[in-house]
């Protein structure tokens, strides 16, 4: 994922999951045991990717940021860091609640904690494709990018 297609390619898979998921993760839809067990596994796929995707940028995209010369891409680079620690910390609990048990317990609540996880996760998506991905190509990080 080092490539300006890479990171575009990676947001539109974690969209997709996403979308995939709120369509099956409704009260109705979750009373049905194998609708329930595939919106289990599809979760614990979207954790690993989203886990996937942060490393990924931890290791090969932040450190040259973070060596720059220009203090605004330092910065912007030190924001992202900094806006990747609730997002961990809020999907290593949401797992450690609703997901570590396999219990299927889909309340209110977890929904309600569910929703609220994917707004945050498209959210962090939307800023990196606005904010990170433009700074990117325009300081030369991806050569044969077409922004």
């Amino acid at each position: 994922m080092n490539t300006l297609e890479g990171y575009r390619h990676s947001h539109s898979e974690l969209r997709q999951m996403i979308d995939d998921l709120r369509a099956i993760m409704t009260a109705n839809q979750l009373k049905i045991r194998p609708n329930a067990r595939i919106a289990y596994q599809r979760m614990c796929e979207l954790g690993q990717k989203v886990k996937q995707h942060l490393a990924e940028e931890d290791r090969r995209l932040y450190p040259n940021l973070l060596i720059h010369e220009d203090p605004k891409v330092k910065s912007i680079a030190w924001g992202f860091i900094s806006g990747e620690k609730p997002l961990r910390r809020t999907f290593d609990e949401y797992y450690k609640r609703w997901l570590k048990h396999c219990d299927f317990n889909f309340t209110p609540e977890f929904l309600q904690e569910t929703d609220e996880l994917f707004d945050m996760l498209v959210c962090r998506i939307e800023r990196e494709e606005q904010v990170l991905l433009p700074k990117l190509v325009e300081i030369g990080m991806f050569h044969d990018a077409r922004a």
